[in-house]
C-alpha cells in the first residue's frame, strides 16, 4: 500500500514537473517570441491591425505601413485585400481595424457627398474636421492616385478628345465600365451628366481599372473606363486619362487613417513614410506588381531600404 502511495505521489510530481516545463516553454520573459512571417514584438501589449483594399496598389502602401511599423518594434496584424470601402470602412470605425491608406478626395466624400472642396489642401483641411471621434487622418503624401475617365488614344483622336468635358461631343453610344461601387458614387454616371453633361451607360468590372477593364476598352466593349492615374496600364496600353477641368474628380493624396490607439512613435513612423512617398514612386512600384509581378512584400522592403527608412 505504501508502495502505492509512493508510485503516485512520484507520478504526480513527474506530471507536475512537465506542466511546469511547458509553462515555461510558452512563456518569454524577453517578450520575443516567434512571430508568423508576417509579425514582429512590439514592446506594446496591443497589436496594430493594418488594411487594405482590394488592390494591388493600396496593398502595397499597406505592406510598406505594416515593414515601417514593425522596423520600429511595434507586432502588426495584416488584414489585407478586404474590399472596398463601403465594406471595410464599417470595420475601421467600428475599432477592428487601426491603420488604412487612403485617399483624401475619396473619403472626404463618403463621409461628405456633397462637399464643394477640390484642390489638395482644401480637401485635406476638410477631412480633418469630417473624420469621426475615434479616428484620425496623419499627414496626407505629395504622392496622388486620383480616379480618372481614360479612354484608348484611337478614340480621343476620332473625337478629338482632351477633358472630360470634350465626350460631350461624342453621338455614337458609349458605356462606362468600372467596379460596381462607382455606379452610385457621386463621381459616377449621374455626377458625369450633372457636371458635364456627358450621359453613358454602366458595366460593372471588378478589377478597380486592372486587366479586364483594360481589356474591354482596348476591345471596344466600353468607350470609357475608371482608371486611376498611378496605373501602369496608361502607359503601357497609350491611353489617355481625360482632364477634369470642373472636379468632378477631387484631389486624392495617399493618406494614412488611424485610431486612436496608434502611439506617437507610430504616428511619427507613418508620417515619415508618407512624406517620402511621391507619385513616381506609386507608379514605379505599380508597375512592379503588374509588370515584374514582384509581391508587395519585396516591392515595400525595397522602398523601404531605397529611402533609408529603415536599418
Amino acid at each position: 500500500m505504501r508502495t502505492t502511495r509512493m508510485r503516485i505521489a512520484a507520478a504526480a510530481l513527474a506530471l507536475f514537473g512537465v506542466l511546469a516545463f511547458v509553462g515555461c516553454g510558452n512563456s518569454n520573459p524577453l517578450g520575443n517570441s516567434d512571430q508568423s512571417a508576417g509579425s514582429s514584438h512590439s514592446a506594446g501589449s496591443k497589436t496594430i491591425v493594418v488594411g487594405s483594399q482590394d488592390y494591388y496598389s493600396n496593398e502595397i502602401i499597406a505592406e510598406i505601413y505594416a515593414q515601417g511599423l514593425e522596423n520600429a518594434g511595434y507586432k502588426v496584424d495584416r488584414q489585407f485585400r478586404i474590399g472596398q470601402r463601403e465594406v471595410y470602412l464599417p470595420e475601421v470605425e467600428a475599432g477592428k481595424i487601426d491603420l488604412f491608406p487612403e485617399y483624401t478626395g475619396n473619403l472626404l466624400q463618403y463621409w461628405k457627398p456633397g462637399t464643394t472642396a477640390r484642390t489638395s489642401d482644401a480637401v485635406y483641411r476638410e477631412l480633418v474636421k469630417a473624420t469621426p471621434d475615434g479616428l484620425k487622418v496623419l499627414d496626407q503624401a505629395q504622392a496622388t492616385d486620383q480616379d480618372s475617365y481614360t479612354v484608348t488614344q484611337a478614340f480621343a483622336d476620332k473625337w478629338k478628345l482632351s477633358t472630360i468635358g470634350d465626350l460631350a461631343k461624342v453621338t455614337d453610344p458609349m458605356t462606362l465600365g468600372g467596379n460596381s461601387e462607382l455606379e452610385t458614387r457621386p463621381y459616377g454616371p449621374k455626377g458625369l451628366q450633372k457636371t458635364y453633361g456627358v450621359k453613358v451607360a454602366f458595366t460593372p468590372i471588378e478589377d478597380q481599372g486592372g486587366p479586364l477593364t483594360i481589356k474591354a476598352l482596348t476591345g471596344n466593349k466600353i468607350q470609357l473606363a475608371n482608371v486611376s492615374t498611378a496605373s501602369p496600364e496608361i502607359t503601357v496600353n497609350h491611353l489617355v486619362s481625360l482632364k477634369d477641368p470642373k472636379g468632378l474628380f477631387l484631389a486624392s493624396n495617399v493618406v494614412p487613417l488611424a485610431s486612436k490607439k496608434l502611439d506617437g512613435k507610430a504616428v511619427n513612423m507613418i508620417n515619415k513614410i508618407n512624406a517620402a512617398l511621391t507619385t513616381d514612386d506609386l507608379m514605379a512600384m505599380n508597375a512592379q506588381s503588374t509588370e515584374d509581378q514582384k509581391s508587395a512584400s519585396q516591392i515595400a522592403t525595397a522602398w523601404l531600404k531605397e529611402k533609408k527608412l529603415v536599418g
